[in-house]
């Protein structure tokens, strides 16, 4: 294990610093109040950490004030975790309660804020969702009238974009773990075993190495390359030629890696070898040209003129995007998308391309943006495909 000395949590300084920031925000943009529903964006702000969110059956808000700190309004059942957290404001209710899951206890603390602008800043742009019953959120423009709801995300992906330096220790962490477990691959995985098997073991080695969880592997093989880039691991055993692609999402203290590589069992063929030399070198491309001003759109032009891509071509759609508390994140490296890179974006470099007709290489790495070179998190891959006996 290598987790030793990388403690979870943060300082109660960080989130102190996070809903300032907001607050500065919600006052260019005329917001009395942002209305956070789901995980990451209320433990972004809060650092309330629990997989009870995998169950759907109830709600949990955090609302940010134009001034002061966040107000929790949570079922009952995380009070208790909650009140560990830099929140001292709880209000609940003892859910499940199908009627008014908390829509009184959220009313009354929306409209208890102090009105400057009348408006609440929900997020509602791209990677964002609400996750609260439409019904219950159509129940909730009832309960608070005059005040009108208009998007909050440009403020949320403004503030998650641009990492700290504690947060990026975490992405660090969880890229050594994977890229540790990468390089056990010839440990861990032979000729004639199953895809189901490898990924079995590999996921445990992460996990072994420090992760907390591995909820994102995927990936496969076919002759003499990968048939798909989000599939998952099947019986198939492993032969002579066959190309193994395994992309994986790790996670230390709630932030995750995303990157993966490529194996060769046997023997790799050149048309595979070659395929794999040109996406190692598009992400070349991408380290040597990623500054802070440039925009995610000319980080992508840059890979795609290495891959021979032309706009609206390749499988993937993108060459790469934000990475964090989610295991994609804003921006998206991809024709149209302007947002300008800043020091402390974490992003991955993702060029793909097809060979072979329908098979496809990808490459990934997953790096900060600095003032000068980017840092690189992850091990660099090797030049070629690491062949597996």
């Amino acid at each position: 294990m290598i987790s030793e000395g990388l403690a979870h949590g943060f300082e109660k300084e960080e989130f102190e610093q996070r809903t300032l920031k907001a607050q500065r925000l919600m006052r260019l943009g005329e917001i009395d109040s942002l209305l956070l529903t789901t995980e990451p964006e209320v433990r972004y702000f809060s650092g309330f950490q629990t997989p009870f969110w995998q169950s759907p059956t109830r709600p949990w808000f955090l609302v940010v004030p134009l001034d002061g700190k966040p107000i929790a309004v949570i079922p009952e059942i995380g009070a208790e975790r909650m009140a560990d957290t830099w929140i001292d404001k709880i209000e609940t209710w003892a859910s499940p309660r199908p009627n008014d899951e908390g829509l009184t206890e959220l009313s009354s603390v929306l409209t208890d804020i102090d009105r400057k602008f009348g408006r609440i800043g929900l997020p509602m742009g791209a990677e964002t969702h609400i996750r609260m019953p439409f019904l219950d959120f159509r129940k909730l423009t009832q309960l608070v009238p005059g005040l009108e709801f208009v998007d909050g995300s440009p403020i949320v992906s403004r503030l998650r974009m641009i990492k700290s330096e504690s947060e990026i220790s975490k992405t660090r962490f969880i890229c050594n773990c994977v890229s540790q477990s990468f390089q056990n691959m010839k440990k861990l995985a032979k000729q004639g075993d199953t895809e189901r098997e490898i990924f079995r073991k590999f996921r445990i080695d992460i996990l072994t190495n420090g992760a907390d969880e591995v909820p994102y592997l995927v990936g496969g093989s076919g002759a003499n390359g990968p048939q798909e880039v989000i599939g998952m691991p099947s019986d198939r055993v492993l032969c002579e030629g066959d190309v193994l692609m395994m992309d994986t999402g790790a996670v230390f203290d709630g932030y995750y890696s995303d990157f993966n590589r490529n194996f060769a069992f046997g023997s790799v063929s050149e048309t595979a070898q070659s395929a794999y030399r040109k996406v190692y070198e598009a992400t070349e491309a991408g380290l040597r040209i990623v500054r802070p001003g440039m925009t995610a759109e000319e980080l992508w032009r840059d890979m795609a003129k290495v891959l021979g891509l032309d706009e609206g071509s390749g499988l993937v759609g993108r060459l790469g995007h934000g990475l964090g508390m989610q295991l994609t994140e804003w921006p998206s490296h991809m024709p149209g998308d302007k947002t300008k890179l800043e020091e402390g974006m974490v992003i991955t470099l993702e060029p793909s391309l097809t060979f072979d007709e329908k098979k496809i290489m990808v490459l990934e790495e997953n790096i900060v943006v600095r003032a000068g070179p980017a840092e690189l998190l992850t091990y660099r891959a090797p030049e070629e495909i690491p062949i597996i006996y």
